[in-house]
This record gives C-alpha cells, sequence and structure tokens, in this order.
C-alpha cells in the first residue's frame, strides 16, 4: 500500500506541474549560463534575429495584422461568416467567418492565422474544435517568405519559389480538408445562427450592422487601436525571433545541433536524404529562416535542398510553435492538435515538393513565369512594394470569398435566420 501511495503521489497531476516547471527552469538557468559564457555569439544570434524580424517579418505582417483588427471591429468577419457558412462548412468542417483566417493566413504568414483565430474564439464565433482545425491549416509561411528570401535570396533561383510555395499551400490545403473529420462529433455549437429561414444577403448584412451598432468607440478610436494592438503583437513576435536566433547559437556551439543532426539521421539517412542536410533540419526544428538559409548552403542535390525546405516550412520551427501559444494562450484552444498537424504538414510539405519538382522539373515554361517574377532581394525597402501586392491579394481573397457566399447562398436559397 505504501508503494502505490508513493506511486500515486509522484504521478500526481502536482507533481507532473513541479516537475515541468523545474525542467523548464532548468533551462531558464542553462540560457543564462550560455549568455555568459558565449557573449558574443548571444550577440550575433540577436543581430542574426532583430534584422530576420525587421527586413521580412514587420513589413509582411503589419497592414495585415491592422487590417484584421480593422474588419473584425467594422462586422465585415461576421458578414462573412454568415455568407460563407455553405462553403467552409462542407470543405472544412468549419464556421463561414473561417473564411476571413483562411485568405489572411494563405497571402501574409505566420503567426496571423492564430491570431486572428484565436480573437474568432474569443468572440465566439467558432467553436474551441473548430478553432484547432483552422488554426492547423491556415498557419502559412509568408509567399513573401517563399518567393523573395528563399527562392531569390538564398537559392538565387527565382524559378523555385512557384515549386516551393505550391507545394506548401497543397499540402495545406490537404490537411485542412483531412482535418474535417477531427472531432467531428463535437456537440458544442456556436450560438448565432441556424438554418429555418430567412434572405442570407439581407442576414449577413444586418449581422455586421449589429457588430457595428455595438462597437461604441470613434473611428479614431478604432484606428488607433488596431494600430497599436499590430505594433505590440509584431514586438512580441519580434522577441520570440531574437530568443530562439540565439538559443540556436548557443546550441550549435555546445554541440547540441550535431548531436541532434545524428539522431533525425537515423530516420532520414535510409529515405535517401544527404547527411550535409541533416545539421539544417536540426536547426529548422528551432527556427525555419536559419534552417532554411543552412539548406541552401550545402552541396546536397537541389532535389534533396528543396525536399528539406519544404519540410521545414510545414514544420515552421519551434519558435512559430511559441509565438502561437502566446497568441492563444487567453482562449482554451489546445496546443496538442496544432503540434500534431504539423508533424503530418512536415510529411505531406516535403513529399508534394519531391514530386511537384521530379514531376516538373525546372521546365523552361516554369523557370520563365517564376523568372519573371519582378524582384531583386535588396532587403525591407525593395520588398515594399511586393508587399503591398500581397496586401492586395489578400483584399481581392476577400472580395473572391464574399462574391462566392453571395452567389450561393442566392442560388440555393438556404433557409438561415439568426437567433
Amino acid at each position: 500500500m505504501a508503494k502505490l501511495d508513493i506511486k500515486t503521489l509522484l504521478f500526481s497531476r502536482h507533481r507532473r506541474s513541479d516537475a515541468a516547471h523545474l525542467f523548464w527552469s532548468a533551462c531558464a538557468l542553462a540560457f543564462v549560463a550560455g549568455m555568459v559564457m558565449f557573449p558574443r555569439l548571444v550577440f550575433e544570434g540577436a543581430v542574426t534575429g532583430l534584422n530576420t524580424w525587421w527586413n521580412i517579418v514587420f513589413p509582411a505582417l503589419l497592414p495585415f495584422f491592422i487590417a484584421s483588427e480593422l474588419l473584425m471591429n467594422f462586422g465585415v468577419v461576421h458578414f462573412m461568416g454568415v455568407l460563407m457558412e455553405p462553403v467552409m462548412r462542407p470543405l472544412f468542417n468549419v464556421p463561414g467567418a473561417g473564411s476571413f483566417v483562411v485568405a489572411v493566413g494563405f497571402t501574409s504568414g505566420y503567426p496571423i492565422g492564430s491570431m486572428v483565430t484565436a480573437k474568432l474564439r474569443s468572440k465566439g464565433l467558432c467553436t474551441r474544435v473548430e478553432a484547432e482545425r483552422l488554426m492547423s491549416f491556415t498557419n502559412n509561411s509568408s509567399p513573401l517568405f517563399m518567393l523573395v528570401a528563399v527562392a531569390v535570396g538564398m537559392f538565387n533561383l527565382p524559378g523555385l519559389g512557384v515549386i516551393i510555395a505550391g507545394a506548401h499551400y497543397l499540402s495545406n490545403l490537404t490537411l485542412g480538408l483531412l482535418l474535417r473529420f477531427y472531432a467531428r462529433n463535437n456537440r458544442e455549437r456556436v450560438a448565432g445562427v441556424s438554418i429555418v429561414g430567412g434572405n442570407p444577403l439581407t442576414l449577413a448584412f444586418r449581422r455586421m450592422l449589429e457588430v457595428q451598432r455595438q462597437e461604441n468607440r470613434p473611428l479614431g478610436k478604432i484606428i488607433g487601436d488596431a494600430v497599436r494592438n499590430a505594433v505590440t503583437s509584431l514586438l512580441n513576435i519580434g522577441g520570440f525571433i531574437i530568443l530562439f536566433a540565439v538559443i540556436i547559437r548557443l546550441l550549435t556551439a555546445v554541440g547540441f545541433i550535431d548531436h541532434l543532426a545524428r539522431c533525425l539521421g537515423i530516420l532520414l539517412l535510409p529515405l535517401g536524404f544527404s547527411p550535409e542536410l541533416l545539421p539544417a533540419l536540426s536547426s529548422g526544428l528551432f527556427e525555419m529562416t536559419i534552417g532554411t538559409k543552412m539548406v541552401s548552403e550545402t552541396a546536397a542535390p537541389l532535389a534533396q535542398q528543396l525536399t528539406a525546405v519544404g519540410m521545414i516550412l510545414a514544420w515552421s520551427g519551434l519558435s512559430i510553435h511559441a509565438q502561437t501559444a502566446s497568441m492563444i494562450s487567453e482562449t482554451d484552444i489546445r496546443m496538442l492538435p496544432f503540434i500534431v498537424s504539423r508533424i503530418v504538414h512536415t510529411c505531406l510539405g516535403g513529399l508534394y515538393t519531391y514530386i511537384i519538382y521530379t514531376w516538373a522539373g525546372m521546365t523552361g515554361k516554369i523557370a520563365a513565369t517564376a523568372a519573371a517574377f519582378p524582384v531583386k532581394w535588396n532587403g525591407c525597402w525593395s520588398l515594399i512594394p511586393l508587399n503591398l501586392k500581397f496586401f492586395g491579394i489578400f483584399l481581392l481573397l476577400l472580395l473572391l470569398f464574399t462574391g462566392t457566399g453571395i452567389f450561393l447562398n442566392l442560388a440555393k436559397r438556404p433557409r438561415i435566420k439568426l437567433k
């Protein structure tokens, strides 16, 4: 009986919680010790992370963060939620408001999909399971990063951007279709829309007007809050990027990355991966920018390099995972489905990249199309016009989704009524 009591005590919830706290405390102490022992590496890692955030992440995400705040405050997301229900529900088993998350997630980049999903959940526009489905397949790598930073800046081959981005988005859409079966027997429902009667377009406008009437802040206050919240979120993201850039430098210095590479080799070498890719993949487990850059600098065959890049972009790195956890920390959304979906996306991303490259290769047609992309990697200022183009694509996607919703609702005449 005494042994049973001790075993029960050791594996109790409190004991597990204490063990986790002690583990993270030990990690924090080790991190501080590494900073003291390798100050130069810490500084170099911080500069690398800061440059990545300022030159790529900040200009790429700021307009999307501000726009998502404004569109949600003005009720546009609620408007789309009513119209897009006949599209999103059969395909992905998520509410119509998820179309907004898809539009912004596929045209901007990590971690805005999780941020907008968390806002939908906090406003009661989706259930917890639906939020977990949405977050798991709308966290994409930025098209700006794939088409410019990776294809042009790292590989100096603009034609690769089509293959990398195409495989990345296709694998995530496949994941979204698979996730519709995740917890499909969940009985939680969102109050607000039921199929019993009414004109869908009229109800969509009514829903949007209700949200606008509930918004008591003046226009200047709404815009100011949107900008402030966007900059605050981006500062938080920048901190994570810098932190993980420093962590990778320290882990490399103490030999942990090499040890992790040997462990990965047990799984990947039998599949034909070059040993030179293993350190890059190990670094990509923590931060995708550093990992993809290391992949481009190896002497491995191009097909293997692209497969490794596809896997790293799909996994997204523990840095993105930490940012996602921060975004959903004030909701009841769980991280485990997101982690599992990233593992599946990693497999699909690498497989699709290899298949597309092997099937299409760098044919003259694809290469010419991608090479015509008017981009030169000259830092932040050269990215501003391109970033505005992606923001325009985001707005066009919103209009396309809205028009599709209107057409389907008017064609099928579903009976929808707000509760």
